[in-house]
């Protein structure tokens, strides 16, 4: 039988489903008839409750039950002959007008746009270039002997500089009162790390073992401690020990203690640079990706399905309840979000998904088996023991699916880049690992 389908407005469509009361009412008969055999009441012996008292009592909810599974199958073999792709779940309403011996419905319901996508050599992308240059390795270099520098105590009379490792006291006042973490002794932290605020460094500085004294401290308006935040406090500071920094030499022996597998200077930076390298070809693809991604948004035509978006919405909403909750804030679930905040980026992630979806339907840029293994010997690589981390993505469907789609996204990135119009720019190492 053909079905009908109305348009009410842009995605939204309606269809009205009959039901034959009879095949309800059979329906219905047999599972409180199979229910019967199973439940336990007062007064009766299992399997000998009456159908008249099984009915009383467990009639309305089985009829519920019965009209939600007709109804949602109904629904499916309809949306099916109409070869309707469809968003989100139908509001089902009761139509007064069905024909006798049926009931009738209106399954209103929204279905996935078209998805028109302009001329791609007409799209412009910016692709960012980088390389790994010498001064980058030297980098490196200083905060790998930084992870493994040791300290000696500096003579009594050694002014504290950065670098330096310092053990004191200090005590903080607001208003003439102490605040809640502003009391600390034998507190040690290394002066120009930015373990503590600029101020704190500033007065640290200079000074010798066994000498104190008193400055101002201003906290930051957006200080993360609100209850000091945008106030002035009163520091007493003590230095009670001073120690120097030694770091080890570039040598042989540095190469040796990190593992690396040619023992020398040379193979060190070698090694070095082969794992930036690697970060600079994950921070490029990333960065050009999004430009991509940009520029294909820009040529695509098509509505959105509010269902979409709405589920978008709320599971973004999740994501962040359950991120506050690991941050230990109380009542998280219970936190007004509202939905305005994610709107605009959940519009933009449903259309980015249609639109990546139609260009891999039309241009056959699925993932194939050798481009997602390629990619998980890529990813195992920078492991110690790369096999394992093989086995570790193949025991598990969703982990080949995130690869998969990962794949499917380059697909789409080198797909757009080899149409559009893609002008360089070269940038610093330092310019992209600053970069978010």
């Amino acid at each position: 039988m053909a079905v009908t389908v109305e348009t009410l407005e842009k995605l939204e469509r309606k269809i009205v489903l009959t039901l034959p009361t009879s095949v309800i009412a059979t329906e219905v008969d047999a599972r409180l008839k199979k229910l019967a055999r199973t439940i336990k009441m007062d007064g009766f012996r299992p399997g000998k409750v009456p159908m008249n008292v099984v009915a009383q009592r467990y009639g309305y909810s089985v009829h519920y039950e019965v009209m939600n599974d007709k109804v949602g199958e109904a629904f499916a073999v309809a949306a099916n002959e109409a070869k309707l792709r469809v968003a989100g779940q139908p509001k089902i309403s009761e139509n007064e007008t069905a024909p006798e011996g049926s009931m009738a419905f209106d399954a209103v319901f929204e279905v996935f746009p078209e998805v028109k996508i302009a001329d791609l050599t007409t799209a412009e992308v910016e692709k960012l270039t980088a390389e790994v240059s010498d001064p980058a390795i030297d980098k490196t270099l200083d905060i790998l002997r930084k992870q493994r520098r040791t300290f000696a105590q500096r003579a009594i009379d050694a002014p504290a500089q950065d670098g330096d490792r310092v053990t004191v006291d200090f005590e903080g006042k607001i208003d003439g009162e102490v605040f809640p973490g502003g009391k600390a002794e034998a507190y040690q932290f290394i002066v120009g790390d930015g373990q503590m605020l600029k101020e704190f460094e500033e007065a640290t500085r200079g000074m010798k073992s066994g000498e104190s004294k008193t400055f101002p401290l201003a906290f930051p308006a957006e200080y993360h401690g609100k209850d000091v935040a945008g106030k002035t406090a009163d520091f007493m500071l003590t230095i009670k020990k001073i120690e120097a920094a030694h770091l080890p030499e570039v040598n042989d022996a540095l190469a040796k203690s990190l593992g690396i597998a040619d023992a020398s200077v040379a193979g060190l930076r070698a090694d070095i640079k082969k794992n930036l390298d690697r970060e600079v070809k994950a921070r490029l693809l990333a960065r050009n990706k999004q430009a991509v991604m940009d520029a294909l948004v820009a040529k695509a035509e098509l509505d959105l399905p509010n269902a979409s978006v709405q589920a978008e919405v709320e599971r973004m909403i999740a994501g962040a309840r359950a991120d506050l909750k690991q941050r230990g804030i109380k009542d998280a679930d219970n936190t007004p979000i509202p939905d305005d905040i994610f709107r605009p980026q959940a519009e933009r992630r449903v259309r980015l998904g249609l639109v990546v979806a139609e260009l891999v339907r039309a241009n056959a840029l699925h993932a194939k088996s050798e481009q997602v293994s390629s990619h998980i010997e890529e990813l195992a690589a920078s492991y110690e023991k790369p096999m394992d981390v093989i086995r570790w993505y193949g025991s598990d469907k969703n982990r080949m699916a995130e690869v998969e789609a990962i794949v499917i996204e380059n697909n789409v990135t080198d797909f757009v880049l080899s149409k559009a119009k893609v002008t360089e720019k070269a940038t610093s190492f330092d310019e992209l690992m600053a970069q978010n």
